[in-house]
């Protein structure tokens, strides 16, 4: 008996929590990540006495950009041009935008829309859609009966409920995710492992 894979990777959640465990030197080899985390997931399924092989039908990485700033367009590029491209990869970006915010004393009533410093206006960048589209998809491919075990690479807590939902027909979502981050998603899901047992052998 085999398990249909698929990996399901919030690029940002992975990717700063990366940069906080790791050093600046060590950075992360993309295109081993999906066999890796699989490796890591198939334990879990031996572990619980279950019979069978997990086999990766591909890796989907969500990610957001802010086409105004120049490192994240460089990153649309290696997106697009360099990890979308590699075996079993679908790269799904979204664009998100700055937002104009206004600070407020609740004291006196002051506000400020502008920093006093550079005299550059306070904005708010959002993530437009990346939870959304994950989401969407754990959904609709279980709908599709398109996998029998889900990798989620994230600690997102608003994804709990969707979990729930698609675990309660009977697929199982493996968690990974750093360690002192995304308890609640980790106790949601079947099972969970942490980043920091494997981000060794992603090292490049």
């Amino acid at each position: 008996m085999s398990y249909r894979v698929r990996l399901f990777v919030d690029f940002w959640n992975f990717q700063l929590q990366w940069n906080d465990h790791m050093t600046p030197d060590k950075q992360c080899d993309w295109p081993r990540l999906p066999a890796q985390f699989t490796a890591e997931a198939q334990r879990r399924i031996s572990r619980a006495g279950l019979e069978g092989e997990l086999k990766l039908e591909e890796a989907r990485v969500y990610a957001s950009f802010n086409p105004a700033s120049e490192a994240d367009v460089k990153l649309r590029g290696w997106l697009a041009s360099f990890l979308d491209r590699q075996v079993g990869f679908r790269v799904f970006a979204t664009e998100r935008k700055d937002r104009p915010v206004k600070v407020y004393c609740r004291e006196c009533g002051w506000s400020v829309a502008v920093c006093p410093e550079c005299s550059r206006p306070l904005v708010r960048s959002r993530e437009k859609g990346v939870d959304t589209a994950i989401v969407t998809d754990l959904l609709s491919l279980a709908w599709e009966r398109a996998y029998d075990v889900g990798i989620l690479v994230s600690s997102d807590a608003d994804l709990v409920l969707c979990v729930e939902r698609v675990q309660e027909k009977g697929f199982k979502i493996i968690n990974a995710s750093w360690p002192t981050r995304g308890h609640d998603l980790a106790r949601a899901c079947w099972a969970s492992f942490n980043i920091t047992d494997v981000a060794s052998n992603l090292v490049r």
